[in-house]
């Protein structure tokens, strides 16, 4: 009975169009994003919850024209600029992309140890990190990227530990609604800060890298595909579905987040509890005001979205290094086929774990990470929508009118994003 209904859910064409738009979605909560949307529900309140609302279009744009590359040129987003553009640009870029990454996945890995250890009670986090890390490096390397993808898709309902989380707390809804359209608090330093946070953990650079080498591994992954530029017959059906996919990846994503501030701004603001620097910690404080049941789908949460995040990260980190150099990817490739790639998802994966036996504060080197990508995401956003309106890259398949307006507004909002960034300093 339950393998049949297994079946039909796997088989329904809802969730065969989900993809790579839904697991980019998923990443993007990842713990270390989870830690920012702890501490803006527990300074903040109810008062942050507007921008996740505001981001959402933005989100949606930029990673359907992201999307939109992929799929049309047959080849991920380092190599379309690799095209256009001088090689320091594409260098310089995929650079801050990679320090960011593995800052990135070091705290990621950090979380992921420290929650297993508030869950279990015993042994130590930094073994347990070992252990996460060396499983998400496992598998990316051993499992074929049909197999690999298909379990990254079902890991994302791990993220439903949030939504949940919240139905076990009291929430004043009537509250909530008048605060996410009318929010209420002081313009200062702390306040832009954490807006500015919440903007670049929604739309981070690493996102756009993966949703576009993933349209590409799906193309060789399926034998009879073709770039749409070389069979623009199929354009339809794959728009649409790319379409779907990352409406619904990016909404729960945004969903995602939006009931971690609301979990966070029900327990931890209304008790006084206003400095959360990790999502461990965030879970921890919740065990004595919502309850052991509401901490531990919360910590578990933070496991799931690591084993998630970290293959993205690394992943992203290996498309975009090995496209600029013209080397052999993809997680459909072996290993000795693609050595470079493996290479690069190794060292970034255990530079990440390394990172955490050094001196270096994972929180403090985290700021940095935002600062990188915040910086890195808005002359990336800018290049993505010059490729995409270019027909000597995307040939019939140029953005709408529409679009092109959503997507420079998306670039503006990100600039003014990362000004007050620098303003606040």
């Amino acid at each position: 009975m339950v393998g049949k209904f297994y079946s039909q859910i796997r088989d329904h064409e809802a969730v065969k169009a989900l993809g790579p738009g839904l697991i980019t979605g998923a990443a993007d909560d990842d713990p270390s994003g989870i830690a920012t949307y702890s501490q803006a529900g527990a300074q903040f309140g109810f008062n942050m919850l507007w921008t996740l609302v505001l981001t959402y279009p933005f989100m949606v744009g930029i990673q359907l024209v992201s999307a939109r590359i992929g799929r049309v040129t047959g080849k991920g987003l380092a190599a379309n600029i690799r095209r256009a553009y001088p090689p320091s640009l594409l260098y310089g870029i995929v650079l801050l992309l990679l320090v960011a990454n593995i800052i990135n996945i070091a705290a990621d890995i950090a979380a992921m140890g420290e929650a297993m250890w508030l869950v279990v009670g015993r042994g130590s986090p930094h073994y347990y990190s070992l252990g996460f890390g060396f499983l998400c490096l496992t598998l990316q390397i051993f499992l074929p990227y049909r197999k690999y993808v298909h379990y990254l898709k079902w890991l994302t309902l791990g993220l439903l530990a949030y939504v949940a989380t919240v139905f076990t707390i009291n929430v004043p809804w009537g509250e909530v609604l008048h605060r996410t359209f009318s929010p209420h608090f002081t313009w200062n330093n702390d306040s832009v800060t954490l807006i500015v946070a919440v903007f670049g953990t929604t739309i981070s650079p690493y996102l756009f890298f993966w949703q576009a080498s993933h349209e590409v591994e799906e193309i060789r992954a399926d034998h009879s595909a073709q770039a749409l530029r070389k069979a623009p017959e199929d354009a339809a059906a794959h728009l649409k579905r790319i379409k779907i996919d990352t409406f619904i990846g990016m909404g729960f994503s945004n969903i995602v987040a939006f009931f971690i501030i609301l979990t966070t701004a029900s327990t931890l603001a209304v008790h006084g509890i206003t400095n959360i620097q990790t999502s461990a910690q965030a879970a921890e404080a919740l065990r004595p005001l919502a309850g052991e049941f509401a901490f531990v789908l919360f910590a578990l949460g933070i496991i799931g979205t690591g084993m998630l995040a970290v293959p993205v990260l690394a992943g992203s980190s290996a498309y975009a290094v090995t496209e600029s150099f013209r080397w052999p990817n993809g997680l459909d490739l072996k290993a000795l086929q693609a050595r470079e790639f493996y290479a690069i998802i190794s060292l970034a994966t255990i530079g990440g774990m390394l990172l955490n036996f050094t001196p270096i504060d994972p929180i403090k080197a985290l700021f940095w990470s935002a600062l990188i990508n915040g910086v890195i995401s808005v002359p990336i956003m800018a290049v993505m929508l010059l490729l995409a309106c270019e027909s000597s890259i995307m040939g019939d398949f140029t953005l709408s009118k529409r679009h092109r307006i959503i997507g420079w507004v998306g670039v503006a909002v990100m600039l003014v994003a990362v000004v007050a960034m620098f303003a606040t300093m």
